[in-house]
């Protein structure tokens, strides 16, 4: 089963799941991938940490 997790003023972390890119080709990650959602990475989708002290988000279901 697939988990994502969204971290506090940082990334997503989803568990369990496969990355497709735009042209359907499936993308190499490991088990646990950090997904940017700043918008700062330079290595979209993953995040490289760049967000920090740049990004605030705080999401509650």
């Amino acid at each position: 089963m697939a988990d994502i997790k969204i971290l506090d003023n940082g990334p997503l972390l989803a568990s369990g799941v496969s990355i497709v890119d735009g042209e359907g080709k499936r993308m190499e990650t490991k088990e646990q991938v950090y997904l940017c959602r700043c918008g700062l990475s330079s290595n979209k989708p993953f995040c490289n940490g760049s967000h920090k002290n740049k990004f605030q988000s705080q999401v509650r279901a």
